[in-house]
């Protein structure tokens, strides 16, 4: 396979070299190689200003990331051998850390597989492409899945927002086998049912898996209330865990159904309360009927999805952290938790930490959670490391 040149401009290298993998349309030298020359998901050899190669990377022209290393091997670029490689090297990491095949198998450039994002609910898969250059090999992404794993069933989830900067069409689309209208899963010992076709992003968030195991341990015989709970993923496990009751809270009729059928599925719809609705709303009437809870979890979607959003998002984090500080008891749990890569760490303890002194709250962080084996974290690249969640109990101050 003969492969065009991508130059860099001096200096440019030095991130490549240090292991991250993204090159921005201002690091190329376009006198020397024109971005425009290039068709969009097209594979080039990236080459530093003194013509030294890097590897093999795929180009969007169109895009600020314009370039995505993916081997730095120029024997081998993105084909069905290399997907093969990598999905076994995904393997072997989830094998050693999860004893049921329910896990997310591969976690974009964390895996090697920048712009590729596949979750796997036993023998079926959910593969979701958010760039130009993984969109063109995706027939190779299918190849190699049937090589490794031998599917039931796949489904294109390809409607992410990412799509859009690429210039992608978005689509869902079952390639392969008959999709169940829910697919079983097992997540902590718990026993669930996930929409893949018509739910969020893959149908299901497994990056919460850890934090998921440690509300279990603290919610036997409490009052729980799921703020944003989808289908359930931590309401269900905390009814599994034996919580007196649970409350979960979604926009969505859809979600909240298949929640149900999923605490009927762990014999637990007894103990079981929906409340459909907007968050922010449910809390306030939720405030005023006086309602109080002995564990509050808040796991919104990210309210920061750009730097741009910093300041409203913060806004949002800081209203939901009053409203669920106002619902818990005297001494209660507050499960706090975001998925925004723009919101630091610290700033979510901040916001937790002023609106709890607002409330004339005592706020004591006893535990904190991060995203599970199966979202490794690449080091050189941190938009990888995004997940963070902080148990806390709230008392009167003192």
């Amino acid at each position: 396979m003969s492969l065009q040149t991508l130059k860099l401009n001096s200096g440019a290298d030095r991130r490549l070299r240090g292991g991250h993998v993204w090159i921005y349309s201002n690091e190329v030298d376009t006198r020397a190689t024109p971005l425009k020359s290039f068709e969009p998901g097209e594979q080039v050899v990236v080459e530093t200003d003194k013509g030294k190669p890097l590897g093999i990377a795929y180009v969007n022209p169109n895009t600020l990331i314009c370039a995505r290393l993916i081997s730095r091997d120029l024997k081998h670029g993105l084909d069905r051998s290399l997907l093969v490689h990598r999905l076994n090297i995904a393997l072997s990491l989830r094998q050693q850390n999860f004893k049921d095949d329910c896990y997310r198998l591969v976690f974009g450039d964390s895996d090697g597989l920048s712009g590729l994002v596949i979750d796997r609910f036993y023998n079926v898969f959910v593969v979701q492409v958010s760039t130009a250059g993984m969109e063109r090999v995706i027939p190779e992404i299918i190849d190699a899945l049937n090589k490794v794993f031998k599917p039931e069933a796949i489904l294109l989830r390809n409607d992410g927002k990412m799509r859009d900067l690429e210039g992608l069409e978005t689509y869902i689309e079952v390639v392969q086998g008959e999709l169940p209208a829910l697919c079983p899963l097992i997540e902590n010992g718990v026993s669930l049912l996930a929409p893949l076709e018509h739910g969020q992003k893959t149908g299901w968030f497994y990056d919460h898996r850890n934090n998921r195991a440690r509300m279990q341990s603290l919610v036997k015989g409490k009052r729980v209330l799921d703020l944003f709970s989808y289908v359930g993923g931590w309401g269900v496990q905390a009814l599994a865990a034996g919580a007196e009751q649970v409350t979960c809270v979604d926009a969505s009729h859809v979600a909240l159904d298949v929640a149900l059928e999923n605490a009927k599925l762990n014999d637990a719809s007894a103990r079981f309360d929906a409340m459909h609705g907007d968050a922010f709303d449910a809390c306030k009437e939720l405030i005023e009927q006086k309602r109080k809870f002995d564990v509050v979890v808040l796991d919104p979607p990210a309210f920061i999805q750009k730097r741009k959003d910093i300041r409203n998002g913060e806004r949002a984090y800081a209203r939901m952290n009053n409203f669920a500080i106002r619902l818990l008891e005297k001494d209660g749990i507050l499960i706090s938790a975001s998925c925004s890569m723009h919101l630091q760490r610290e700033r979510l303890v901040d916001i937790i930490r002023s609106n709890a002194r607002e409330l004339d709250r005592m706020v004591q962080i006893f535990d904190q959670g991060h995203q599970g084996a199966d979202h490794p974290i690449h080091p050189a690249i941190p938009e990888t490391d995004y997940l963070k969640a902080y148990f806390a109990r709230v008392l009167p101050a003192f």
